[in-house]
């Protein structure tokens, strides 16, 4: 039985804040998936609900059905990046599976699953730290 350890879990303001501020961005009907490749929360997940969602009631199981998709899915996800999962209004009606299908779509596209081509340090703009960049650089 997969696991979602509690150290893996985003809980601070400020590193939900940095996911916010400098993650790249993919959405659909459910949910908002915020992809942030940085060393400081690397590997780790966020979920969050608005207050436009509902009561605490509806956001908690917002959160259950973020987290549920993520942890069912979570061998295959990359531990290059940090992630945020913010739920959407459609997300309040929808079922367990079909919260993990837009997961596993979003999750493509996003390319944060294992054996996927992209590079996500050189797509959001950070620069790998050794080698040459992969920058155009100035003619003389």
């Amino acid at each position: 039985m997969l696991t979602l350890p509690r150290r893996r879990i985003i809980k601070r303001r400020s590193d939900f804040q940095r996911v916010y501020r400098s993650g790249r961005s993919y959405a659909n009907r459910y949910f908002v998936l915020y992809v942030f490749p940085s060393d400081g929360v690397r590997g780790r997940v966020g979920f969050a609900a608005g207050k436009k969602l509902g009561c605490a009631v509806t956001r908690n199981r917002v959160k259950r059905l973020l987290r549920e998709a993520y942890r069912l899915n979570q061998d295959r996800v990359r531990e290059d990046a940090a992630l945020l999962l913010v739920g959407r209004k459609p997300i309040v009606d929808a079922k367990c599976q079909a919260v993990e299908q837009a997961f596993l779509q979003l999750g493509q596209q996003a390319g944060i699953f294992k054996g996927s081509k992209k590079d996500l340090r050189v797509f959001h703009g950070v620069r790998p730290k050794h080698g040459k960049s992969t920058a155009r650089q100035k003619r003389s």
